[in-house]
């Protein structure tokens, strides 16, 4: 069994407030996430295949995340 780190890592992308400015609806329709705001932070949480391809969606956007 993995670690639950890494687990986690694979269903959810942190990213600083503003990252999705002018592309949250268009990701939220394309993609079956949920996205929460967390104080200076934004949360986008989903299953590892979804939040893949809401990666790769989001680095055709221009927003970069380790």
């Amino acid at each position: 069994m993995g670690a639950a780190s890494r687990f986690r890592d694979s269903t959810q992308i942190l990213l600083p407030v503003g990252a999705l400015d002018g592309i949250r609806e268009e990701l939220e329709q394309r993609f079956t996430v949920s996205v929460h705001q967390e104080g200076e932070q934004v949360r986008i949480i989903g299953s590892p295949v979804e939040i893949k391809d809401a990666s790769d969606f989001l680095a055709r956007h221009g927003v970069t995340f380790a």
